[in-house]
């Protein structure tokens, strides 16, 4: 079984390749540090601190596993080379919500980099998916659980 794809932004590359240089270097050095001085106060089977330690030491291995997965099969856009006549990820959207007369924007990003509270919104979500291939002036519908909601492409931009 081939593993997934993981489309990143040069952005979100590079966000993940920082945080995981600073699990490796700073983190597990941190974490290392607390182990020793846990142990050096003697019997560890009653040890709540040693017991943190190691759990916060597993946890740090555990994302270190998932960054390296993630950036072994990231495939990066080249935001300087999207086609602005269409929506595909690295760009950002200008919308309308037709229902609601709102203007949103999202820059459409690959699963791995989604997050709705900074305006990134996955390809593979719903708005996402629909809005993909979508031309300015269009209007794209999205099936949600409350209802299609439709939404008016008004601008496609790099994002910057």
């Amino acid at each position: 079984m081939q593993e997934k794809r993981n489309i990143l932004t040069y952005e979100g590359l590079r966000e993940r390749e920082d945080e995981l240089h600073d699990l490796k270097v700073v983190k597990r050095k941190e974490v290392a540090q607390k182990i020793k001085e846990a142990r050096e106060q003697g019997d560890l089977s009653e040890n709540a601190e040693y017991d943190a330690a190691k759990d916060e030491q597993r946890k740090i291995e555990a994302k270190i596993e998932e960054l390296e997965k993630i950036l072994k099969n990231a495939e990066v856009v080249i935001e300087d080379e999207i086609d602005l006549e269409k929506i595909s990820i690295g760009c950002q959207v200008k919308i309308l919500d037709i229902e609601y007369d709102e203007e949103l924007e999202y820059k459409i990003v690959g699963s791995t980099e989604a997050n709705s509270l900074k305006g990134k919104i996955s390809n593979e979500s719903p708005v996402g998916k629909a809005l993909i291939g979508a031309k300015v002036g269009e209007t794209v519908e999205v099936e949600t659980q409350a209802g299609t909601i439709k939404y008016k492409v008004l601008e496609i931009q790099r994002s910057n």
